[in-house]
Order: C-alpha cells, then sequence, then structure tokens
C-alpha cells in the first residue's frame, strides 16, 4: 500500500512537466476552437554559466546567487538561415507552459504582436479559434488534468489567458480525429504514458533526483500549498529531456513528433508565402525536436535567447506586464 502511495505522489510530480509544456492544450467542450538585486545576480549566472542542456530544454529554474529559486522561465528562441531560400527570414520558437501566471499571458500577448503570423498549437478542429477569455468546462481528460494543476498551484489556463482572436494566429496542430488516429496507428494510449510516468518518476525518486514522497506530501497540506507545490514541482523541468524520451518509440510519438511535423507542414507554407517574421508558439518540450528540424529541413540556426518569466517560486507574485524590465538575452554565436 505504501509503495502505491509513493508511486502516486512521485506521479504528480514527475507529471507536472509533460502536463504543462508536453501535452497539448486542446479545445474547450462546447467553445469554437523577486526583488532586483537577486534577479540581477541569476541574470549574470545564467549569461556566465548557463550550461548547453538548459538552453535545449528551453525552460529553466532562475536562482540567485544562494542557489535559492525564483522562477521557473520558459525560452524564446530566434532562428535565421545565413544562406539559401529562407535567408531574410526569422522564426522565433515561443516556448510556453500550459498554466501560469497571468503577466506571463499577458507578456507572450504582447510579443505575438512582433509577428507577421504566429502559428499556435491547439488539438481542434482546423482553425479553430478560442474566444478572448473563454471559459468552460472540458470532458477531455488532458483539459481535467490541466485544470486540476491550475487549481492546485494557483495559477492561469493558458487557453483562458491567451488572445487567439488575433488576425497574425493560425492554427498549427492536428485535429481531434488527426491525433485519434496516429495514437491508435502507433498502438498508443493515455494509459500507457500515465503509467511510464509513474514508474519513471518512481525511477527518479530512488536516485535521489526526485522530490521525496514526504516533501510533496507535506506541500499538499501547506498552509501555503501552491507555493510550496510549484518549488517541488518545478525541478522536473529541469530534467526535461528525460521526459520527453519515455513517451517516444523508435518511430517518434503522436503527441510530440507528429504534432510537431503538422506544425512545421503549415511553417513551410507560410514561409513559401513570404512571411519574414513567423512565431511558433508550441509547449517547451516540444521545442527540441523544432530546433533540429530548423537546423535540417530550414538550413536554420539559433541567433539568441530570450527568457520570460512563467512562474513565481518565491510568496512575491511576478510583476504585472507594464512594470518588467526587458526580458533578458544571450547572444550566442551562430551554430557551424
Amino acid at each position: 500500500m505504501r509503495t502505491l502511495a509513493v508511486g502516486l505522489l512521485t506521479f504528480v510530480g514527475f507529471a507536472c512537466g509533460w502536463l504543462v509544456s508536453l501535452l497539448p492544450a486542446v479545445a474547450q467542450e462546447g467553445k469554437p476552437a523577486a526583488n532586483a538585486e537577486a534577479k540581477a545576480t541569476a541574470a549574470k549566472e545564467a549569461a556566465d554559466n548557463q550550461e548547453p542542456a538548459a538552453q535545449e530544454n528551453f525552460i529553466r529554474i532562475h536562482r540567485n546567487d544562494k542557489g535559492t529559486p525564483l522562477t521557473m522561465d520558459t525560452g524564446i528562441a530566434r532562428y535565421q538561415a545565413a544562406a539559401g531560400k529562407n535567408k531574410g527570414a526569422i522564426v522565433d520558437l515561443i516556448g510556453a507552459v500550459h498554466i501560469g501566471e497571468k503577466s506571463y499571458y499577458d507578456a507572450l500577448n504582447k510579443k505575438f504582436e512582433d509577428y507577421d503570423v504566429l502559428l499556435y498549437e491547439l488539438v481542434a478542429p482546423p482553425n479553430t479559434r478560442i474566444p478572448k477569455g473563454a471559459k468552460g468546462s472540458s470532458g477531455h481528460p488532458i483539459a481535467a488534468m490541466q485544470t486540476g494543476m491550475k487549481s492546485m498551484l494557483g495559477l492561469e489556463h493558458q487557453l483562458e489567458c491567451v488572445d487567439y482572436t488575433k488576425a497574425n494566429f493560425v492554427h498549427a496542430d492536428m485535429s481531434p480525429d488527426e491525433f485519434a488516429k496516429s495514437m491508435k496507428d502507433k498502438g498508443e494510449s493515455f494509459a500507457q504514458m500515465i503509467f511510464r510516468a509513474m514508474g519513471a518518476g518512481m525511477a527518479q525518486q530512488a536516485t535521489g533526483k526526485q522530490s521525496g514522497d514526504l516533501e510533496m506530501l507535506a506541500a499538499l497540506f501547506s498552509n501555503n500549498r501552491a507555493q510550496k507545490l510549484r518549488l517541488a514541482m518545478s525541478s522536473q523541468f529541469e530534467d526535461l529531456d528525460s521526459q520527453t524520451i519515455i513517451f517516444d518509440g523508435p518511430d517518434g510519438s503522436t503527441i510530440l513528433t507528429e504534432r510537431n511535423r503538422k506544425a512545421f507542414e503549415v511553417l513551410a507554407k507560410e514561409l513559401a508565402a513570404g512571411k519574414k517574421k513567423i512565431g511558433v508558439f508550441y509547449g517547451a518540450a516540444h521545442l527540441p525536436d523544432m530546433e533540429k528540424k530548423l537546423a535540417d529541413d530550414f538550413g536554420m540556426q539559433r541567433t539568441e535567447l530570450t527568457w520570460l518569466p512563467a512562474w513565481s517560486l518565491t510568496s512575491t507574485p511576478l510583476p504585472a506586464v507594464d512594470e518588467e524590465k526587458p526580458a533578458e538575452k544571450k547572444e550566442e554565436k551562430k551554430k557551424s
């Protein structure tokens, strides 16, 4: 019995990463589709000591000089081609977590205005648009799980905060029928993924890499439950590679590989139509594979990386967008 309890608790922590950065946003049922000194210190550390793995994950835990977590950030990476048919075009991969603070989504809404076209993920019929500020219940298991996480962590849901009504938004994801067919063809199921995540969570706990069951249990019953749970769960984001690997088969997976392929079919059409500045807004766990596709299929290399805070990991919420300083940037040499 204790083993089952430990497995369930470790699964909750491990599942947070793929629930909010890998599993898709789905259309809702019945609806169309820190203080300045600490931040400065952490910014300097990021610029001086950032490891390639952290950049490839497109997500990080932002810490001060004492190692105290301040925020969980997602990356916005820019890509350009030095030559070839795509020379002169810019593609930004915009990492997302599907539940975050309102100011995070406000900052993204402002950023999205800069693009000729913004490709977005949403498992929904083609050209589905979510009404601004839409709310509603959904019978889809993914939506139900994400709504539960939203409540537990004291955060907001992406579909309720992102303005999908903008003219430059273009749907770039599978339809529910395509998604279901691909999963069936690959022999995939959500139950299978949940059990894989539970097993991986228990394995990580055994190696000391996973938050212990007592820590998670304490967070659940804490007077400050939301902050404690964010701290306990956010560590999973620093090892997103292992989380995506467990869902991929030898021919990739529906939830990652096939949806990325669909998104890049739309990207190719927009580039062929002459669009010069394109944003691709997808869960952060999708972006390492997308980066590889940009290099292999489009001849594009990363030229810079911007970090945007998504969660506050302290008792102080993220500042409103109009109070924020420009997101920090790290220039990178073009890869050869």
